[in-house]
């Protein structure tokens, strides 16, 4: 059988260490209201920005595989691989 002292011991532990937990999340929660304005507006230009960038890589790319399919392709032929 249990030591109830012992048991009631581990509980305060236990009790004390969420306590501390809690009180961890609720600051971190506060900096996370005070920042997250912040970090929306940046986020939106960034997303901007970066979406331009994707996209003239996506024309580079395309342009530049377009052109090496018509060059390497032989007249009659279609550039599509065949699998045996």
């Amino acid at each position: 059988m249990k030591d109830i002292h012992e048991v009631l011991r581990r509980k305060q532990a236990q009790y004390t260490q969420l306590g501390k937990q809690i009180e961890m999340l609720q600051e971190a929660a506060e900096k996370l209201r005070e920042v997250a304005p912040l970090l929306a507006e940046n986020e939106s230009e960034d997303d901007t920005a970066v979406l331009a960038e994707v996209e003239d890589d996506n024309n580079t790319m395309a342009a530049k595989a377009g052109a090496q399919s018509a060059s390497t392709a032989k007249p009659g032929r279609s550039a599509t691989p065949r699998w045996p």
